[in-house]
């Protein structure tokens, strides 16, 4: 066919092609990709086995700015167009038969895959890792937008031998086929969405678990955080045992695997069976109390279920996915730890979600435009609620009925009402108006359950009413933690130093936090005890503490700073930051050093660290000797980071920069030494 006659006809009929997908069943896809990092592109070939299901004469791909170099139906060249956001094949498509469309192409994506550190000297720095959340895998994969396409997606994947690739599905083995490089075989045994596929290549060990089920839970971790693998990965084994038994239904895939990458998108990614997560995540035992894995770690696991192996039919259906993991995370936490934890963690978010009504802000489950907090937060409410209104043992039943109905298919709202429905033998037209359709949050509702739930919350919501007195912080010393913080929170004007010095020696982390954020001035009687929580097993009370310390009492800065010197705190490094910036700062400190401690500081902005170690080295660098060379240039390039928080962050750093007479010349210069990518911002605003 005429290629000007193809493209005629694909733009008169475009939507006439999309039509004719619904008659072609997708089966099999074999993928095998090598990455070639140092370009930033893919080299691959893909296979699709798929059946005909009506007679047409076209058949469409999602293939974004790819290049083509043989496109074959059962191994004979057959007519395209390639549009640079689909690839369309045209041929007389007979029912019935059985058909191979085979591609070979190349591409550069500009999003969906991450090359990171393969620019700078750090051995085993080195990662490559996707995110196709929504509907990107097509900027590296001829694959299908729509989440409704489901198919069974087996991965070949080349790279250096000395790394690991991990992806979906079961690591079937390896083979050698050229020098120094190793091509890793997997296989999935069940059909997933597009969007859910995942490779991750990098420099890997693994912790190997089994469930009680047999299912293999494989987390892996960089070979330098092999202490941090266990405080990390806690409760692992329990939260999958867990879900199986309160889902009711086994886990869907041959195996389970969790894999941290540098500066990822997001908290974590639930693709199918490999969830990929942030490194931020990965932390010591003292970190644990303060930002742990659990609630990412159950999240992701539950989407495995929800979302996985049922999938949404579109964004008004998104509750389906995110209302169900966020719910099956907060019961996993209540597992682990107590029912107080969970049912004052849904106190917490009923008021967040009450003062977003009272905004005016609220929005429906059903509502594909809705936010997090809408389709996390209050669709975990929704299913809460909707257990108390037809009983455990029929919304478990009516569970297992949707999950094996709907397995490897794709579902609405009112399918699983349906089924939930035909489980409890109960219309829920009134639910749905109430809990999905309303833009309201039902406030008087969720107090009333959380009041004939917890005790504790009953307590502390009476007390609200008659009003709270110093006396009632005094006299509930068996009540949970949260319902202490609680009336932290509720006395915080009327505390009095001893108060506080007693909120301080309290035997919880969580309180003695409490404390110290609501000191806004430091009274000398509360310095003997803050000194002491210079020690405390919580990064983040040590940088409080740190901080106010060094504030209040200027002749002590001296041993503040000594007694902290060798304290790191976070992944995100939050004391050694701080402890670099108040070194600077304090005359006479260690003043050989004090050129060195700068340059520490300015390095932490280099792109070989987390992004949220280089914000913090950014705002901190600003409260010190300002921005070296090294610190502005990176600065510049963060505002084309693939991060968008990050991005926007330095953006607005920048913008600030820019309106100064000291900055704007340097930043001038540094606008012609960098490459036109990394400047495409700086130049913008230096135009204004």
């Amino acid at each position: 066919m005429n290629r000007i006659f193809i493209l005629l006809f694909l733009s008169l009929s475009f939507s006439v092609i999309a039509q004719h997908q619904d008659k072609v069943d997708f089966i099999l896809a074999t993928v095998s990709l090598e990455p070639i990092p140092e370009k930033k592109q893919i080299t691959a070939s893909v296979t699709y086995d798929f059946n005909v299901l009506q007679n047409v004469d076209s058949i469409f791909l999602d293939a974004k700015k790819m290049n083509f170099s043989a496109v074959l139906i059962n191994d004979k060249k057959v007519d395209y167009v390639n549009d640079s956001s689909t690839i369309s094949i045209f041929k007389k498509f007979k029912k019935g038969k059985h058909y191979k469309l085979k591609l070979d192409y190349t591409c550069t994506p500009k999003q969906t895959v991450y090359f990171l550190g393969w620019d700078d000297a750090i051995a085993g720095n080195e990662q490559i890792w996707t995110q196709g959340q929504g509907k990107y895998t097509s900027h590296w994969l001829p694959s299908f937008d729509a989440m409704e396409e489901k198919v069974e997606f087996d991965l070949n994947i080349t790279a250096k031998s000395n790394f690991q690739v991990i992806a979906n599905g079961n690591l079937v083995g390896t083979s050698n086929e050229k020098s120094q490089m190793k091509t890793w075989h997997y296989d999935m045994q069940n059909p997933m969405s597009s969007y859910l596929l995942a490779f991750v290549v990098g420099d890997y060990k693994k912790q190997e678990l089994k469930s009680t089920s047999g299912v293999s839970i494989e987390n892996y971790y960089y070979p330098k955080d092999s202490l941090r693998v266990e405080p990390t990965y806690r409760y692992t084994k329990e939260i999958f045992d867990f879900l199986e038994n309160e889902i009711g239904v086994a886990y869907p895939w041959q195996n389970y695997k969790q894999i941290p990458v540098h500066d990822f998108l997001y908290a974590g990614m639930e693709n199918t069976s490999a969830t990929i997560f942030s490194d931020q995540y990965m932390i010591d035992s003292i970190a644990f109390v303060d930002k742990n894995y659990i609630n990412v770690n159950a999240h992701e696991l539950a989407h495995q279920w929800f979302g996985d192996l049922v999938t949404e039919k579109s964004g008004s259906h998104h509750w389906l996915q995110e209302g169900f993991a966020t719910y099956y995370a907060y019961l996993s936490e209540k597992h682990v730890f107590d029912d107080d934890h969970f049912y004052w963690k849904l106190f917490k978010t009923a008021k967040e979600l009450q003062k977003i009504s009272e905004d005016g802000a609220g929005q429906a489950l059903t509502d594909p435009k809705a936010s997090s907090a809408t389709f996390y937060e209050k669709g975990a409410w929704a299913l809460v609620m909707l257990k108390e209104q037809i009983g455990e043992e029929a919304f478990k039943k009516g569970i297992v009925s949707y999950l094996n109905k709907y397995k490897f298919k794709n579902v609405t709202i009112p399918e699983f009402l349906k089924e939930m429905e035909l489980a409890s033998g109960k219309s829920l037209d009134a639910y749905q108006s109430k809990w999905l359709l309303s833009t309201e949050f039902p406030w008087i509702a969720a107090k009333t359950y959380l009041k004939e739930k917890n005790p504790s919350i009953k307590k502390y919501l009476n007390l609200k009413e008659n009003g709270i007195t110093l006396g009632n912080w005094k006299l509930n010393a068996v009540e949970p933690i949260a319902f202490k913080e609680a009336l932290l929170d509720e006395l915080s004007e009327k505390l009095s130093v001893a108060d506080l010095i007693e909120a301080l020696e309290h035997t919880n982390i969580k309180i003695r936090q409490k404390a110290i954020q609501l000191m806004t001035e430091i009274p000398v009687d509360a310095r003997h005890e803050l000194e002491k929580l210079l020690n405390d097993k919580s990064y983040l009370t040590q940088e409080a503490v740190l901080y106010k310390l060094w504030s209040t009492f200027p002749e002590q800065q001296n041993n503040y700073l000594d007694q902290t010197k060798n304290i790191e705190g976070l992944p995100n490094k939050n004391v050694r930051l701080l402890w670099l910036t108040l070194a600077i700062l304090t005359d006479g400190y260690d003043s050989l050093k004090t050129k060195e401690y700068f340059q520490e500081l300015s390095g932490y902005s280099n792109a070989e660290y987390s992004f949220e170690i280089r914000q913090g080295a950014f705002f901190y660098l600003k409260e010190t000797f300002g921005y070296n060379q090294e610190a502005l240039s990176n600065l510049v390039k963060a505002t084309s980071h693939h991060s968008w928080r990050f991005r926007n962050f330095a953006r607005n750093l920048l913008d600030e920069l820019v309106k100064d007479e000291e900055y704007k010349p340097r930043l001038i210069a540094l606008s012609e030494k960098l490459n036109s990518q990394e400047t495409r911002y700086l130049k913008s605003k230096l135009k204004e």
